[in-house]
């Protein structure tokens, strides 16, 4: 009798203990049954990620709660106290899929504003260079905004760099050419007495 009472007191306890909440583990299909033995009546299966709540704990069975408030008894191996992967998955994806909803609009809000700067940039060269087409140049500055300056100095064309860089060359060459000759001519004079040998 008093095994009997203790027996009814523990179901008593487990019953009147909170409900833990447990997850059927990944890559699992589960089945919920009347009886805590898996050969009565099955009542639902469960899919991994599924919710449930453990109730009573005997054995190599555990009986839970169902979502829809069904009870029965499942093998305690499939239950698992962290969220499965399938479930932290579908809250990335769905996180995911919120981030993507709100980019284009943050990329057409951005595309706007680097147009707005292209076209500040664009109109700040322009002038500048209606300036130079004028002969004055307009200095731009943050503070204080455009201010003329001196004319600017006539443009070098390109073929006219060309030969200026010919005609400089042409006198490097020359000067070289002068320089080794009279020091050649001076190491020959005083190797030979002041004698020109050649």
């Amino acid at each position: 009798m008093k095994r009997w009472a203790a027996l009814l007191l523990a179901l008593l306890a487990a019953r009147g203990a909170a409900a833990a909440t447990a997850y059927v583990s990944d890559e699992l299909v589960l089945g919920v049954y009347a009886e805590e033995n898996n050969q009565g009546q099955r009542l639902a299966t469960l899919h991994s990620g599924a919710r449930v709540e453990t109730l009573l704990q005997n054995g190599d069975f555990t009986q839970v709660r169902l979502t829809d408030g069904t009870t029965g008894w499942v093998r305690s191996a499939f239950l698992i106290t962290k969220e499965p992967a399938v479930v932290r998955v579908k809250q990335l994806e769905e996180e995911l899929d919120r981030t993507r909803a709100t980019t284009p609009a943050l990329a057409e809000a951005a595309a706007r504003s680097e147009v707005e700067r292209l076209k500040q940039e664009l109109a700040s060269k322009q002038s500048e260079l209606d300036a130079a087409r004028s002969g004055t140049a307009i200095i731009a500055t943050p503070d204080a905004g455009t201010a003329p300056t001196a004319p600017m100095l006539p443009q070098i064309s390109a073929s006219r760099w060309a030969e200026i860089a010919v005609i400089a060359t042409a006198i490097g060459l020359g000067c070289g050419f002068w320089l080794g000759y009279a020091s050649l001519a001076r190491r020959i004079r005083r190797k030979f007495g002041g004698l020109k040998v050649y």
